[in-house]
């Protein structure tokens, strides 16, 4: 029988570092990546036939649990029909109707694979429209790995960011200012002084990338205040946010209209599919109807877009986000309750099933803020868990999800199970 460690040592000869994505590595935790055969509501089974009940959810994307009846009966019947065309199929049109009825100010989408690939998509644009270069982004927000987004903050505000990777040209960072999260002051002083130079403000209107972190309340309308007076776009990136907290955007729930929005994850129903979309002014500025070119051979696949509106319609039909966000609740209740009685170095951040597991005793607000989280007790945490049949994000800084699948009684179990590992 294959073994975790078996696959895992034969992957790292033929994969670099054994992963085919950094965040399924072990590196912040310890230990062995996990390596699953099959999935099944909210429930994983590792290659050893070991079951555990899965808070990671593919990152997001399994709002209804893992190989839901409806959603694979969607894909089986498009295999049968053909997998990829390369031509334009009519649930490419029923899909971007839907999406622009779903989310108010978006216009016009233009369906892609990744996030990335959406988030690379939304900036060319802004650049587009306004002729300018610069971009303004937040520290520990993730938006892909593209290069204008892959820059950490630098040592001026107004000197550009950091590369956070090799391979990234360092004019790349000279192009994108970083501004705290949550920071108004630093927000003001780089559109006060550079403002005229910004062709877009991106942000995670509800970080996911540095655990779960919630805008300030009136920080959002401050960025689109900031967009308007520089005559920059303002872009929400909702690849994780998109349809997790209501039928919609979270733009939608905070009541700010963004100028580009990027979607990606539960939209796709588990498959490889992503979108950006916005005003229509903008957006046909887009080849080939303008002069702003994108493309792509799998953009709008049949399988994915067949995936996407069943996951959709279930999602209308069933209402699960009530039942989610009381169970998110329950779980944030519990926990925060006991490590407070019992003065433990923990504190649950949740919003509507969202939920991060933050090892420090102060409420996280801002990368800085996650950067005082204690690391090593998280790794200790999360193994203790996965040794009790829980699987969590195997990083201090990753968002945990509860879905449509997990029952109330299971995630009360699982807050049980935490408060004894404090």
């Amino acid at each position: 029988m294959n073994t975790d460690q078996s696959l895992f040592e034969r992957a790292v000869n033929v994969i670099p570092g054994g992963v085919n994505s950094p965040v399924r590595a072990f590196n912040s935790v310890g230990g062995t990546p996990l390596y699953v055969k099959s999935g099944r509501g909210a429930t994983l089974r590792g290659v050893d036939d070991r079951e555990l009940l899965d808070f990671c959810c593919s990152w997001g994307a399994m709002i209804l649990g893992h190989a839901h009846d409806e959603v694979a009966e969607a894909i089986r019947e498009q295999t049968a029909l053909g997998t990829s065309f390369g031509i334009n199929t009519e649930k490419e049109v029923l899909f971007a109707e839907r999406l622009c009825a779903l989310v108010p100010f978006m216009e016009q989408v233009r369906l892609v694979n990744s996030g990335t690939e959406a988030v690379m998509t939304a900036i060319r644009i802004a650049r587009g429209v306004t002729g300018r270069r610069r971009i303004l982004k937040f520290d520990g927000c993730y938006h892909g790995h593209s290069d204008s987004v892959l820059v950490s903050a630098g040592s001026g505000l107004l000197t550009g960011g950091n590369l956070s990777s090799r391979g990234v040209p360092r004019h790349v960072a000279s192009d994108t200012f970083v501004a705290g999260y949550n920071n108004v002051s630093e927000l003001s002083e780089i559109v006060h002084e550079k403002g005229h130079e910004i062709a877009a403000i991106i942000v995670e209107p509800v970080v996911g990338n540095m655990g779960l972190v919630m805008p300030a309340p009136g920080y959002l309308e401050k960025l689109r205040h900031f967009a308007d007076c520089c005559g920059a776009l303002l872009i929400f990136d909702e690849v994780i946010s998109g349809f997790r907290f209501g039928f919609s955007a979270y733009a939608s729930i905070a009541g700010v209209k963004p100028d580009l929005i990027t979607l990606g994850k539960i939209i796709g129903g588990g498959l490889p599919l992503a979108a950006v979309g916005g005003r229509s002014v903008f957006m046909s500025d887009l080849a080939p109807g303008g002069s702003i070119y994108q493309a792509g051979t799998l953009s709008g696949n049949p399988l994915a877009v067949s995936a996407g509106l069943k996951v959709l319609e279930v999602l209308e039909r069933d209402n699960p986000y009530p039942l989610m966000a009381e169970s998110g609740d329950v779980l944030c209740d519990v926990i925060n309750s006991s490590a407070k009685a019992k003065k433990a170095n923990l504190r649950c951040a949740q919003y509507r099933g969202v939920f991060t597991l933050f090892c420090s005793n102060e409420p996280v607000r801002n990368l800085s803020d996650v950067r005082q989280c204690d690391t090593t007790a998280y790794a200790e945490l999360f193994h203790r868990m996965l040794d009790q049949g829980y699987y969590l994000p195997p990083s201090q800084f990753e968002s945990a999800f509860i879905s449509a699948a997990h029952t109330p009684d299971e995630v009360r179990k699982f807050a049980r199970a935490v408060v004894d590992a404090i």
